[in-house]
């Protein structure tokens, strides 16, 4: 087994209990990734670990990752520099606000330079001119694409597979951002497991292009499923009925979930359940990959945790 950057133990597994789930012949149940660490929570530190790894073997001890005011990627990336005694840059999305969200004030305690850029700019992240503007702007530094997207960052998220007996879970299912996550599970999943991923994000019509960039094992992106209708209208977008899902998984299972990710995915799990999609004698486990900070900018009261 691969050993992480930081000493993590054991990952728990949360058995849901379920009239639903027995009545269907389904076992479900959630790998805790998101208590594995307290900052550097869920997928974050398994997509970070190969580049951390890079940017400690380098002379300039400098990385340089990209995020949202809310980003969970930001947040852990920045802790785990600080950690890890490297520098840490975040390059964020939009006009800084006259009040910074939490995160961002969270990464900046934790010593993250921001540099603030139009939307417009940072669509443009990917482009050499970009790239080489902020290496001119920074020096040289470790450059963390968003959400870890890159091969490294996938073969980090495959780590993940390394922290459980597989062989007891006949589906693996995430909720699907930039695919980094689904991608790594799939290159870690025996050859009879299914990957179910959940998007997030509405409209997601590129994930094939997405996996293949981010692994050339074609043979293991066979295994891969994706259940497009549970959005919920888009990326961060919530209504009544998912928060209220959120609180009845609190109040039944103790079960924490964040609105942005976790929640979409276990949402849309539970009702695949229903119309039949898991087969009976399926045994499923649901990844928690983190990002309870996320719930901080839902008015107080709206979670019951």
């Amino acid at each position: 087994m691969t050993k992480l950057l930081f000493d993590t133990g054991t990952c728990a597994i949360q058995q849901l209990e379920s009239e639903r789930f027995a009545e269907r012949g389904v076992a479900v149940a959630v790998l805790r990734i998101d208590k594995i660490h307290a900052i550097v929570s869920g997928n974050k530190l398994f997509k970070l670990h190969y580049f951390l790894q890079e940017a400690m073997a380098s002379a300039h001890k400098t990385v340089l990752t990209f995020g949202g005011a809310y980003s969970n990627h930001l947040a852990a990336t920045a802790f785990a520099c600080r950690a890890l005694g490297l520098q840490s840059i975040g390059i964020v999305r939009g006009e800084a606000a006259a009040a910074l969200s939490p995160t961002l004030q969270q990464c900046i305690l934790w010593g993250m330079q921001l540099k603030f850029v139009s939307r417009e700019q940072y669509r443009a992240q990917p482009a050499v001119a970009f790239i080489t503007q902020l290496k001119r702007e920074f020096g040289d530094c470790s450059l963390i694409p968003e959400g870890g997207y890159h091969a490294m960052g996938a073969y980090g998220a495959a780590l993940i597979m390394q922290q459980f007996d597989k062989e007891k879970y006949s589906h693996v299912c995430t909720a699907v951002g930039t695919a980094t996550t689904l991608a790594g599970l799939a290159l870690g999943c025996n050859d009879e497991q299914q990957v179910v991923g959940y998007p997030v994000l509405k409209g997601m019509e590129d994930i094939d292009e997405r996996l293949s960039y981010l692994t050339n094992d074609h043979e293991k992106l066979q295994q891969i499923t994706i259940r497009k209708d549970y959005h919920f209208e888009g990326y961060a977008k919530k209504n009544d009925v998912l928060l209220n899902f959120m609180n009845a998984c609190w109040q039944q299972h103790q079960l924490p979930l964040d609105f942005v990710y976790t929640a979409k995915m276990l949402y849309g799990v539970v009702e695949d359940i229903g119309k039949g999609f898991y087969p009976p004698g399926s045994s499923i486990l649901c990844m928690h990959t983190g990002g309870l900070q996320g719930n901080n900018s839902l008015p107080p009261g709206t979670l019951l945790y």
